[in-house]
């Protein structure tokens, strides 16, 4: 037998006895739950869950965030000491004993995401799988990204140079905006009924960025839930030349009736949902066929294994899922691996035009955006890793940063 032959033995025993050995589930119990808040487009609050055997997941909340780290003290106390993945168990036990504390949605919820996240990415190192694998495994290989383009005024020169960017990196999908508070033709500043003006303003918007962008890009247009129902459906049926990928909000979330008679009123496609929670809060919405398209905010809906819950009601109503997302590298990342792990998936957001910089040094990872798609990694968990030293830049004044929790 060779030297070589015989060094190799110890290795070679090693494989067999990996090969050979029932499953063996890694035990690990949670020590701490620690935050920190970040200012970058809003407020966003980023969770990790750390355990006896050195192992931590990151995961982030946001929108409703405000609130997040004391919320995540009161389920400290409970978390310690139990093993972390249980991902669903534990999600299931903080939402059903949150019943009077508010876990129907907001804060609770939002600051519930967070923590879900964290949990997963977490499993996923500890069991040396991305996470897409643990909720499913993957329908396709890249997540189709859209631009928020983040616009002061559509007509100016910011515009243009913004739409060159998003053209010359390989998106096939943005957004625009054209709620406006202080347009002159408002007549009155508490009544969000839009004045002729308006409306002819909006539509001048619309005109301008789909003449501006080639026609392979699809055009979204948001109106932040800040209108009536007549305006609502004034606008979408004078948008409906141009074509839109859809028409994002055209009322508040709070009157899904008032949704699906806009809905029902016009081809341009319908999106909402950025700000209902669960399932439970889409159940109603798809039932009633109040939208064409579903838009989840995966960072505050209830976590990754609810966002793909609400992905797969949608799909038995053949209604598509289009994730919003205005939150860090690791947030969007995990919204990517919900994004690949679902059939109705049509494309997610991303809001950091305005944060290149940051967007492109928050992650060690460096840039995850390539011509408009995200890969998701085949490392374990969300297999993204925060570059500290960049992301303290946007840190909140007099937050505290992943301290330790001292209570018992």
């Amino acid at each position: 037998m060779s030297s070589a032959a015989v060094l190799s033995l110890p290795a070679l025993a090693r494989a067999v006895q990996n090969s050979s050995t029932p499953y063996q589930r890694p035990k690990l119990k949670i020590t701490d739950i620690r935050t920190a808040e970040v200012m970058v487009h809003g407020l966003q609050t980023h969770v990790r869950v750390y355990t006896d055997g050195g192992l931590f997941g990151e995961g982030e909340a946001t929108d409703a965030a405000q609130g997040t780290v004391g919320v995540m003290r009161m389920f400290r106390r409970f978390l310690v000491g139990q093993d972390p993945l249980n991902v669903e168990a534990l999600w299931e036990r903080l939402r059903t004993t949150g019943i009077f504390a508010g876990a129907q949605g907001g804060q609770y919820i939002t600051a519930l995401t967070g923590l879900e996240i964290a949990l997963w990415d977490l499993a996923g190192k500890a069991l040396g799988l991305p996470v897409y694998q643990l909720i499913g495994g993957k329908f396709r290989d890249r997540v189709r990204m859209y631009c928020d383009s983040d616009m002061e005024d559509p007509m100016s020169d910011e515009a243009t140079r913004k739409l060159e960017w998003i053209r010359t990196n390989g998106f096939t999908a943005m957004k625009m905006d054209i709620d406006e508070a202080k347009d002159p033709a408002r007549f009155d500043a508490v009544n969000w009924t839009a004045s002729n003006g308006e409306i002819d303003r909006m539509v001048k918007w619309v005109d301008h960025i789909r003449g501006a962008v080639p026609k392979q890009i699809d055009l979204a247009v948001d109106m932040h839930g800040r209108y009536d129902a007549t305006t609502g459906k004034r606008v979408a049926i004078a948008l409906e030349p141009y074509r839109l990928l859809w028409l994002e909000e055209p009322v508040p979330p709070d009157n899904i009736d008032a949704m699906a008679d806009i809905r029902h009123s016009t081809k341009t496609p319908i999106c909402c949902g950025e700000n209902l929670y669960m399932r439970w809060g889409f159940r109603e919405l798809l039932e009633k066929r109040a939208a064409d398209i579903i838009m989840p905010d995966i960072q505050k809906v209830g976590g990754l294994a609810e966002a793909k819950k609400v992905a797969d009601l949608a799909h038995t109503f053949f209604v598509p899922f289009a994730p919003h997302c205005v939150v860090s590298p690791i947030g969007t990342m995990a919204s990517a691996h919900v994004c690949v792990a679902i059939p109705n998936f049509l494309v997610c957001e991303w809001h950091w035009i305005n944060h290149l910089d940051l967007w492109r040094n928050f992650v060690k990872e460096g840039e995850i955006i390539h011509q408009g798609h995200i890969s998701v990694a085949d490392r374990p968990g969300l297999g993204i890793e925060m570059n500290e030293e960049a992301a303290r830049k946007a840190q909140v004044p007099g937050s505290t940063w992943f301290e330790p929790n001292t209570q018992s």
